[in-house]
């Protein structure tokens, strides 16, 4: 838990109704300084609602926004001191790289060369001073999406808004410019708060992720904290790949004469379960807890191969047909694992969680 001084931006209670439409319902959020908080969820589940009310571009129906501790809820725009940067650039096709960022430097009545410096360290910062005198069109999307990171942090703003900053870009780029926003955040220590529906781009980026459906914060921690140890069966599906299943797996377990239960599940519990793919492992046939399963088709990743396994008895996943199980390519081409061959696999120990079916809560893992 961090000291209330470590905290830059602090939501309290906000709610907001758009006609009898509920886009977020009793929000509450605590943002650390020179924190990277990614806002994740489906479309229409209130993220981008979410920022603009931090941005003062909206106003909650209720609640407040706290700015370094103080109550910013009926400030403007202008006078919260931030940076934005959108999915669309936003840049003055017009300009040349040096004016678009000069832009936000007008109000500051700077001298020529006091605004000349800020511009080419901001470039420098992005890796881009030699694009200075080109324009917009001239150069690719993922540079033109630096400049425009270049352009809202060149007037030095207390925090960054990232309204999905990435997704107009093809997928190599995407990887390549969200490591740069990464490490420029990181050198800068810049309170940082982005909108995006990817989850990758949530894991690989972010301090802090929260998790939103239905107008709600669902689960708000780390990376590793929301992938491992989801506390609903939205997030643990959302985030990542996973099996569920509500019917009791012990009735077609490989057990001990003494009924030695299977590693996180619980004898006769129609509790709803669930294991991600990288934590089931193919084991010698009739192994303690271990299932018999078929082959029931291949799946090339590139970085492996995942296996659709057909369980024995009344055990299909409620999500899917199949169980999905990753394996190396060493491990499936030494195993000589194919579609329709018998195989033995077990959860590995300490990786299942289960969750009440009523509440939907996290009951253990």
């Amino acid at each position: 838990m961090a000291d209330e001084k470590d905290i830059f931006l602090e939501l309290r209670h906000i709610s907001k109704q758009f006609g009898s439409f509920t886009a977020l319902e009793d929000i509450n959020l605590k943002i650390k300084k020179g924190e990277f908080v990614c806002l994740l969820g489906p479309s229409g589940c209130g993220k981008t609602t979410l920022l603009r009310i931090i941005a003062g571009l909206e106003k909650p129906n209720q609640g407040q926004v706290m700015i370094q501790g103080k109550d910013a809820t009926a400030l403007p725009p202008g006078k919260r001191n931030f940076g934005i940067v959108f999915q669309s650039y936003a840049l003055f096709p017009n300009m040349t790289v040096r004016q678009n960022i000069a832009f936000g430097l007008k109000k500051y009545h700077l001298s020529r060369e006091e605004e000349n410096k800020k511009i080419e360290t901001i470039l420098d910062q992005v890796n881009l001073i030699s694009q200075i005198d080109k324009y917009p069109m001239q150069l690719s999307g993922g540079q033109q999406q630096r400049i425009a990171l270049a352009r809202a942090l060149v007037v030095s703003p207390d925090f960054l808004l990232l309204d999905e900053p990435l997704s107009a870009l093809d997928a190599k780029v995407r990887q390549k410019v969200r490591k740069e926003i990464r490490s420029l955040q990181q050198r800068l220590g810049i309170t940082t708060i982005m909108v995006t529906h990817d989850q990758e781009e949530a894991l690989t980026m972010a301090d802090t992720i929260v998790v939103m459906n239905n107008a709600c914060v669902m689960q708000s921690g780390s990376p590793v904290e929301v992938y491992n140890h989801p506390q609903n069966p939205f997030v643990a599906d959302f985030i990542g790949s996973i099996n569920f299943f509500r019917n009791d797996l012990l009735a077609s377990a490989n057990l001990t004469s003494d009924r030695e239960l299977v590693e996180g599940l619980s004898l006769n519990s129609m509790s709803l379960k669930a294991c991600r793919p990288e934590n089931v492992e193919i084991v010698e046939p009739r192994s303690l807890n271990s299932f018999n399963a078929v082959i029931h088709d291949v799946e090339f990743h590139g970085y492996g191969y995942r296996l659709l396994l057909e369980l024995s008895g009344d055990n299909t996943p409620v999500n899917s047909d199949y169980l999905s199980f990753d394996v190396s390519s060493e491990d499936f081409f030494r195993m000589g694992l194919e579609k329709g061959k018998p195989i033995a696999i077990r959860f590995k120990r300490g990786c299942i969680c289960y969750f009440n079916s009523e509440e939907d809560t996290l009951a253990g893992a």
